[in-house]
């Protein structure tokens, strides 16, 4: 929980957020590549020096729930039952994001995927975040499940079914589609993805 947090930490992720708010109201108002991190910082009251501390590059002012996706993501495999294989785990997790409307469910922030579509940066960025999630995954397979003897593929998998379902949606919805009915349709998209996973990988209990 943030409250339970020290005073400074609280104020770093305030200030963080406040730079990520700004960072995204501008991108949304003007495209990504028209607005300029020095302008982010004026706009947040902040220095460009604050702002770097907070977010390594202009993209991640942006794609700023990659860390988060990842840490979900492992937690999910690492924190699993017993019984319960990765990929089951994975499974349990996306229904979980798109049944909670996470902003990480993607569909129903439809128009977020729209700036990221049109900027080169930023689709680099996000390729670049599926990488680092599926490398994630697969240590943390390699750390939780010795019976699984390609945790590489089994992370790059589940990544890709996520993905895959995810990008077929919000393309629905951008092509003008309603939102309540892609969203039901992407629920059983994803469930069928994740259920289909089981009959490819050997190791999916």
């Amino acid at each position: 929980m943030t409250d339970e947090l020290p005073l400074r930490e609280r104020k770093k992720l305030h200030t963080r957020q406040r730079i990520s708010d700004v960072a995204t109201r501008l991108f949304f108002e003007r495209g990504f590549e028209q607005v300029t991190v020095a302008e982010v910082a004026k706009a947040a009251e902040v220095s460009a020096m604050t702002v770097f501390n907070h977010f390594p590059r202009k993209e991640d002012l942006f794609l700023d729930r990659i860390p988060e996706e990842i840490a979900l993501w492992t937690e999910a495999v690492r924190e699993r039952a017993p019984d319960e294989s990765p990929l089951a785990a994975l499974h349990r997790l996306a229904l979980r994001l798109i049944d909670g409307n996470h902003p990480l469910s993607v569909v129903g922030y439809a128009p977020f995927w729209r700036v990221v579509l049109d900027s080169p940066a930023l689709r680099a960025r996000a390729r670049e975040g599926s990488e680092e999630l599926e490398a994630a995954v697969a240590s943390v397979i390699v750390e939780t499940d010795a019976d699984d003897t390609s945790p590489r593929m089994t992370a790059a998998l589940a990544v890709a079914a996520w993905r895959g379902a995810c990008a077929a949606s919000v393309g629905r919805v951008l092509g003008g589609e309603r939102v309540d009915v892609v969203m039901r349709e992407h629920r059983e998209l994803v469930d069928r993805a994740f259920g289909a996973l089981g009959g490819v990988l050997p190791l999916a209990r």
